[in-house]
């Protein structure tokens, strides 16, 4: 499993005080050193935080670059233009603080669907990802509209706050990963993943990679963004490794220390 690290809020900071510092260019390549697979900015309508100069400087700079998005026309527009590794289409609402919820896919396939051909026309390489609630209809949408991805939005799970429904929602999560497995589609996940809740989020098999930004860049105020980085990785990676050891043996040490270590982490 891999790690995507998300910088919007490394431009947050900068535009706080409205310098040009810290910059998110520095930062992509922080994280990149760190060991994270690619590294993520949401380039929003109304550029609260990552920006055009950014985009375009990052993915001139480096392959490794997921690119969220929403569908409207003008963003799409600068996306293709650019032509980042992978773009993640999101739904986006001005008022929001975060992104609240998946992608109604299934509402309207035929304008996804031409947002996916349009990338596939200007590069057959390119990855198109659907972040969508861990729902079945919306991943069957999905596939239909020609997504390479879909990225499971984690934000219902790390809010709850009691095991019940910590449960169920984990268990949604699953049958989401699974179906879409079956199907032909790829699974990354994100929102709202941190330190605590990752571990049980990583013991779910079939997870390519999960897309992480404010609570690294939270950590990384005290701790640097390299080692919080860091930090994150080992704790996807001794997830992946007990479940390599669970297959190979259920008591194994390992694959008992980590579930335990899941448990503490709530």
């Amino acid at each position: 499993m891999k790690l995507g690290v998300n910088i919007d809020h490394i431009a947050t900071l900068r535009n706080a005080r409205g310098e040009n510092f810290p910059s998110p260019v520095h930062a992509a390549f922080v994280v990149l050193e760190a060991g994270a697979s690619n590294v993520t900015c949401h380039l929003r309508e109304d550029r609260r935080h990552i920006r055009d100069n950014d985009v375009r400087i990052i993915s001139e700079l480096t392959k490794k670059l997921n690119l969220e998005m929403s569908a409207d026309e003008k963003i799409v527009e600068i996306a293709i233009d650019i032509m980042p590794r992978s773009v993640t289409v999101v739904p986006e609402k001005r008022k929001e603080l975060t992104t609240e919820g998946g992608l109604d896919v299934a509402a309207d396939i035929k304008r996804y669907k031409n947002i996916t051909e349009a990338f596939k026309f200007k590069s057959s390489d390119s990855i198109t990802s659907a972040f969508i609630e861990p729902d079945l209809r919306q991943t069957d949408a999905a596939m239909e509209a020609g997504f390479d991805f879909i990225e499971i939005h984690t934000g219902r799970y790390a809010g709850e706050t009691n095991e019940t429904g910590r449960a169920k929602e984990l268990e949604k999560i699953k049958r989401a990963v699974e179906h879409a497995l079956k199907i032909g589609l790829k699974v990354n996940a994100g929102h709202g993943l941190d330190y605590k809740n990752i571990c049980d989020m990583a013991l779910i098999d079939g997870f390519e990679e999960f897309n992480i930004g404010f609570s690294i860049v939270s950590k990384a105020v005290f701790d640097g963004l390299e080692s919080a980085v860091k930090e994150m990785l080992g704790i996807i990676k001794a997830a992946e490794f007990a479940k390599f050891q669970s297959i190979k043996n259920p008591n194994s040490v390992i694959a008992r220390s980590v579930s335990d270590e899941a448990i503490y982490r709530r």
